[in-house]
């Protein structure tokens, strides 16, 4: 436990120092939650612009999470490789998977900081969810999804590039890309039928939708995502994902050294 505890604080150490983290995970987000508070809602019904905030702050706060999981944990895999942290940790009685558990908490703090700062900024600009307990709760199990599966595809990157710059531009090229495909910058209904099928199937958007739905009702999610075949897809997918980052991870990135 005491090297999980290590590995945890040292992530979350490194993620609060680095400012390029605070600002593509923290700061850009909140920037986006501003925007789409004041500019894409204008011409808009009264009645219903607090739940487009809403809207908006949902999806910023998921791509806080994936750009946290996609981007910063690759980055601080490969920081720890250049300084030769990681080599020394292969030197140790410690075994990658105490290393992985330590990066995902850490991961995690940081998550629910930025989460949290971004909802807060939302609520701030006037977002309104219409929700139950029930809701909230069923909103945090996708988030915990959306973790799930940044950290999978950021283990997958962290895994085989090998330097920081590369695997902070392609953590956010990735995250950015499939954002903006799959309806987490625009409405899911204005998406072409390819990209909503995309949408539905990518554990992140299909997440963000399900969260959506869950806070603001199908009208803002666009479709129903809470059918029971497509919670189970989201589900596998973030999973599989994890699991199959950690194994590569485990049995690749500790003996590339």
């Amino acid at each position: 436990m005491s090297q999980i505890a290590a590995a945890s604080s040292r992530t979350i150490k490194e993620f609060l120092r680095e400012r390029p983290v605070l600002f593509w995970t923290i700061a850009w987000p909140i920037i986006w939650v501003l925007i789409g508070s004041f500019v894409f809602v204008s011409g808009a019904p009264k009645e219903i612009v607090p739940y487009l905030r809403g809207a908006t702050t949902i999806a910023m706060m998921v791509f806080a999470l994936m750009i946290a999981g996609v981007a910063n944990l690759p980055s601080n895999i490969a920081s720890d490789r250049e300084h030769g942290l990681l080599a020394k940790l292969m030197s140790m009685p410690i075994s990658p998977w105490k290393d992985f558990t330590g990066r995902l908490l850490g991961l995690v703090a940081f998550s629910c900081i930025a989460a949290a700062l971004v909802t807060a900024v939302g609520l701030a600009c006037g977002a309104r969810f219409s929700s139950t307990g029930i809701n909230v709760l069923q909103a945090v199990g996708f988030l915990l999804l959306v973790i799930c599966a940044s950290a999978g595809i950021g283990l997958l990157v962290g895994t085989f590039i090998k330097h920081v710059h590369g695997a902070v531009m392609t953590g956010v090229g990735i995250s950015v890309i499939t954002a903006a495909v799959s309806g987490m910058f625009m409405p899911y209904s204005a998406l072409p039928s390819s990209l909503q099928q995309f949408a539905r199937l990518y554990p992140v958007a299909s997440a963000n939708s399900s969260a959506t739905y869950a806070l603001l009702g199908e009208e803002m999610a666009g479709y129903n995502p809470l059918a029971a075949s497509q919670i189970g897809l989201t589900a596998g997918l973030s999973v599989f994902l994890l699991v199959l980052g950690t194994i590569l991870y485990s049995r690749f990135c500790w003996r590339m050294e």
